[in-house]
C-alpha cells in the first residue's frame, strides 16, 4: 500500500476511507468494525478512520436503522454514524480507499487525480483471501435484517484481515 506521507512520519496514523454508495449501510459498518479492532489492540491512536458516499443522497442522516441495529446485535456502536460525500480532494490525505463494490471502485478510480492516488483505491474483500473472489459486499439496503447480518459478517472478515495486515507496521509505528 502506498502512503500520503512519508514512512519516516510516524506521529501521522494511517488513513483510511471506506467508501460506498450512500454512507448508510456498508462504509459505516466498516469504519465502527476497524476503529474497534484498532481499540482493542491499543493502536486506535495510529489509525484515523473514516467512512463516505460516492453519492449525496443521504449527507447528514444517520446510519440506516438496519445497519445500526445489526451493529448493535453484533455489539457495536453505530448511533453516532452521520453521512458525508467523498470528495476528490480527500485523496492525497488518505494512505487507503476502500470501496466495497466494482462500481464505487471504477467511480473513486475516475475521480483519483493522479495514477499514485488510483493505486490508494482497493475493494474490501481483496483483504480476506478466501472472500476476494467475490469482489463485491452486496448492498444491502433493498433487504432486510438477515442481509444486513450477512453483509456485516463479511465486513467483519475482510476488515479484520485488513487489520491483520496493517497491524505489525502500526505497532512498529512505520506506515
Amino acid at each position: 500500500m502506498t502512503r500520503a506521507e512519508p514512512a519516516g512520519d510516524a506521529a501521522q496514523p494511517f488513513r483510511v476511507s471506506f467508501v460506498c454508495t450512500g454512507n448508510i449501510c456498508r462504509s459505516p459498518m466498516a469504519e465502527v468494525v476497524l476503529r474497534s479492532l484498532a481499540e482493542r489492540a491499543g493502536l486506535a491512536d495510529r489509525l484515523a478512520i473514516e467512512s463516505a458516499a460516492t453519492g449525496d443522497w443521504h449527507v447528514g442522516e444517520p446510519a440506516d436503522l438496519r445497519t445500526i441495529e445489526a451493529l448493535t446485535r453484533a455489539g457495536y456502536d453505530g448511533s453516532h454514524h452521520r453521512a458525508r460525500q467523498f470528495e476528490a480532494e480527500a485523496f492525497p490525505r488518505l494512505d487507503l480507499i476502500v470501496a466495497f463494490d466494482r462500481g464505487q471502485m471504477r467511480i473513486l478510480r475516475n475521480w483519483a487525480p493522479s495514477m499514485i492516488e488510483l493505486d490508494k483505491v482497493r475493494l474490501l474483500l481483496e483483504f480476506d483471501p478466501e472472500l476476494a473472489a467475490l469482489q463485491d459486499v452486496p448492498d444491502p439496503y433493498y433487504s432486510d435484517a438477515v442481509m444486513f447480518d450477512r453483509v456485516l459478517e463479511m465486513i467483519e472478515r475482510s476488515t479484520s484481515a485488513l487489520f491483520r495486515q496493517l497491524a505489525p507496521a502500526l505497532r512498529q509505528g512505520t506506515r
